[in-house]
């Protein structure tokens, strides 16, 4: 993989390098465009942006998951990293096993911490609400990062134990894995963003219920004047 980025890079320009980037950009707002129209039917409002602002707002968030993902990926290659450090430098095997798991847990919380913050700058930007709160974490959030870590790691089991893709699609089998991945990560945003909007419209109704049950503050009318 190594040798093949350098290859690449060697090759390609700067006018090269910045077209490709500004492509991937865009191409990949159009993702999230999709999910602002699905974000937009689980959560009953239509959308009143125009399309500039909603691809702007899309770019925008495109860009920040980048940083995110980025940043995703340097914690889990950074504990891996350690991680092998350790065996390598530290003679006792006992301690270079602690080190080793202490470093891959840390990575994985920072890493898991992260995937929570690129759902909520998923829910709160993405749908076209009126109000927006942000949520650090919301009960929907934590259902979909939960099943999202399930379902990857029972997507890699299957692809350990049954690992017939090269074999039956040849090169397109990562891409079929790849698209694959996508899938369940967009079918758990849903799933996140279902639940979270039940749980505001039940909120919402408890408060007007509550608005009802409590009667009127009745207002004193002012008493008749005695004739004179």
């Amino acid at each position: 993989m190594l040798a093949t980025f350098n290859e690449t890079t060697a090759a390609a320009t700067s006018g090269k390098l910045t077209f490709g980037l500004i492509a991937s950009i865009w191409s990949a707002s159009v993702g999230i465009s999709a999910i602002q129209e699905a974000l937009n039917t689980v959560y009953k409002v239509n959308e009143t942006r125009s399309y500039i602002m909603a691809r702007i707002s899309a770019i925008g968030v495109t860009i920040l998951l980048s940083g995110i993902v980025t940043l995703t990926l340097a914690c889990m290659l950074g504990a891996d990293f350690f991680a092998t450090l350790a065996h390598h430098s530290i003679a006792n095997h006992f301690f270079a096993a602690l080190v080793a798991l202490i470093s891959r847990i840390i990575g994985w919380l920072f890493a898991t911490a992260l995937l929570a913050l690129s759902f909520a700058v998923i829910y709160y930007w993405a749908p076209n609400v009126k109000t927006r709160c942000w949520h650090w974490l919301t009960p929907g959030g934590a259902i979909g990062i939960l099943f999202w870590l399930l379902a990857s790691l029972g997507l890699r089991l299957y692809l350990h134990f049954f690992d017939f893709f090269s074999i039956t699609y040849g090169s397109l089998g990562a891409v079929i894995i790849l698209l694959t991945w996508f899938y369940i990560t967009g079918l758990m945003l849903l799933l996140g963003a279902e639940i979270n909007s039940e749980i505001e419209a039940a909120a919402a109704e408890k408060r007007l219920a509550k608005s009802a049950i409590i009667p009127p503050t009745p207002q004193s009318s002012p008493e008749p004047s005695d004739a004179k």
